[in-house]
């Protein structure tokens, strides 16, 4: 369901207009899932787009779907990017490389240029992926650059979290005013999540989203999306164990203390 709000405050005329408020919301049960790499036909991963268009200019936020026993040949891309597992288990490294499966909620890197193979195991294999310029290409080794980067991994059990009143938060990157996150809610507990314009991807559990002025819960799950500009929204987890978001945001992202039972 896509839905979008335009909350605008009124005043004099010799006072600045409140910015407009909107906020969009794509569950995972409507995604459109193409071939993320047409030229392989149906040997390619899936993906579907969340934000943006990765065959265009500008930012993009996608998700990649695997089969199990995956094993991509190597290869580079034009354009750095960064990746969150949301369902089973990824290898993303060198050909030759020992495997290092990383599992849901781990996060990494991949420079521009730097030749790797994406490798999946599980039954259902499910990543998010994020670039800040498209559009985004798969090229063969022969073509592989060095952008001075290096490439990262980093397993779920090594998120630097910090604890805080109303849940715990991560600092993953920040690079010209964006920031990446994640955000974990135990379960049942709620949250203000707030920053001036974001992108949210739920990792793990089911998730309760509620905007001002909605009186009631919207529920979504992995691979769900939701972004903002203005007031952020208030989030719970109804789930029994944490629950999971990674949000791409200008400036950073708190999270308030909520008053609601949205994880009850």
């Amino acid at each position: 369901m896509l839905l979008a709000t335009a909350l605008v405050a009124c005043g004099g005329s010799s006072a600045p207009a409140t910015p407009v408020a909107t906020h969009r919301v794509l569950a995972s049960s409507e995604l459109d899932w193409r071939a993320l790499n047409p030229a392989r036909g149906d040997a390619s991963p899936r993906a579907a787009d969340l934000w943006g268009d990765r065959a265009q200019e500008g930012a993009t936020g996608f998700l990649v779907r695997f089969v199990d026993g995956f094993a991509s040949p190597p290869h580079i891309h034009n354009v750095a990017y960064r990746a969150v597992v949301i369902r089973g288990l990824i290898y993303n490294g060198e050909p030759d490389g020992e495997r290092a499966w990383m599992p849901p909620g781990s996060f990494w890197t991949q420079p521009a240029g730097g030749a790797h193979i994406t490798a999946a195991r599980g039954e259902e294999v499910v990543a998010y992926v994020e670039i800040d310029e498209g559009p985004y290409l798969v090229r063969p080794v022969a073509d592989a650059f060095d952008d001075g980067a290096s490439p990262s991994n980093v397993p779920a059990s090594r998120i630097p979290w910090r604890d805080g009143e109303a849940g715990r938060v991560a600092a993953l990157w920040e690079a010209s005013g964006n920031t990446g996150r994640m955000v974990a809610l135990s379960g049942g507990a709620a949250a203000g999540l707030r920053a001036t314009r974001a992108h949210a991807v739920v990792v793990s559990g089911r998730v309760a989203l509620r905007w001002s002025g909605d009186a009631e819960a919207q529920s979504i799950d992995p691979g769900s999306h939701f972004a903002w500009t203005g007031p952020g929204p208030d989030v719970g987890c109804a789930s029994r164990r944490d629950c999971r978001l990674y949000v791409r945001s200008e400036g950073h992202v708190t999270l308030t203390v909520s008053p609601t039972a949205l994880g009850r």
